[in-house]
């Protein structure tokens, strides 16, 4: 029965210096700051488009009537429904 070959000896990897983890931290929190911008941009967005899609709802719903219920206003409402639940998602985070 052959025997397994034997692992690779490894390289001796230096541990970071002090300047490299405060470059990397400074890295990291940089980044952390660019995506919590963005998504604060995003939801801006969204909530004007949240606000422009609930006025054309109510639009829609003013020229019905109790008989006719138009198919654009259940999918205003669908779509209004789907971008509040990615404005919700988005407000708690990157969890």
């Amino acid at each position: 029965m052959p025997h397994p070959p034997a692992p690779a000896p490894s390289p001796s990897i230096n541990p970071p210096t002090a300047e490299e983890d405060d470059t990397r931290n400074r890295l990291e929190h940089d980044l952390e700051k660019r995506a919590a911008k963005e998504r604060v941009a995003e939801l801006k967005t969204d909530t004007d488009k949240l606000l422009k899609l609930s006025v054309e709802l109510k639009n829609y719903v003013d020229k019905s009537d109790e008989n006719v219920l138009s198919l654009d206003v259940i999918r205003k409402a669908e779509e209004i429904e789907k971008l509040a639940k990615s404005v919700k998602d988005k407000m708690r985070g990157p969890n």
